[in-house]
């Protein structure tokens, strides 16, 4: 008597078709989203920008992207904190430096910020989501919580070290001097009244710690 062989359990799971990763397609529809938004504003601008324009680049349905954002300017926004991350990476950012010579860290976490401003990628996203934010009050608020007050936050939490360390006066403003650092760097940028480059943000970063009574190291 012939008996058939047992069935490999190997050749069953050969012959089922795998179930398509719900999760990792949605991460590359996202990233193709936010991706097609960045390219886009660089090319058309903010006002010719369109949820249409943007699913067609990235060849998904534009009701993929309502599901997920209201507004184009809520892409655009989550495109530019993924750039700002990126941009992290690139320089291997491990968070805002502390050498014990506050001169240096500032002026080495400023010209990552000029460099920043001065990449092409980044600049078009930045000054559309600028330019969207001063008439939106709303998006121009989720700017403000979600990019830009983090940021001011590492400088603060970096001035009251150098301030408990005699490195600033007692006194000394901290939100005030993050904004005379970072305010002159925005503003020459934005309106381009001059070349954005390390020997300014050098220069700015030494003119600030003379007005607010710094010194850059402190040594026994």
């Amino acid at each position: 008597m012939n008996e058939t062989p047992a069935a490999d359990p190997r050749d069953a799971k050969a012959r089922t078709p795998k179930t398509p990763d719900a999760a990792r397609r949605s991460d590359r529809s996202r990233r193709a989203i936010l991706d097609a938004a960045l390219d886009l504003v660089g090319e058309v601008g903010y006002n010719r920008l369109t949820i249409e324009a943007i699913a067609a680049r990235a060849k998904v349905g534009k009701q993929t992207i309502y599901r997920w954002w209201p507004s184009k300017a809520a892409v655009l926004l989550e495109a530019s904190l993924a750039l700002a991350g990126e941009a992290q990476e690139d320089v291997e950012w491990t968070g805002f430096p502390d050498t014990g010579d506050l001169a240096a860290d500032l002026k080495y976490v400023l010209r990552a910020t000029v460099d920043q401003f001065n990449d092409e990628k980044y600049e078009a996203a930045a000054r559309a989501l600028t330019a969207a934010g001063a008439t939106d009050a709303e998006l121009g608020a989720r700017m403000t919580e979600q990019l830009l007050e983090p940021q001011l936050a590492l400088y603060e939490a970096r001035l009251r070290t150098a301030r408990a360390a005699g490195q600033l006066v007692p006194d000394a403003d901290l939100r005030l001097t993050v904004e005379l650092l970072v305010g002159p760097l925005t503003h020459r940028w934005l309106m381009r009244t001059a070349p954005l480059t390390h020997a300014y943000a050098d220069a700015l970063v030494d003119a600030v710690l003379r007005g607010v009574g710094g010194v850059g190291k402190v040594t026994a």
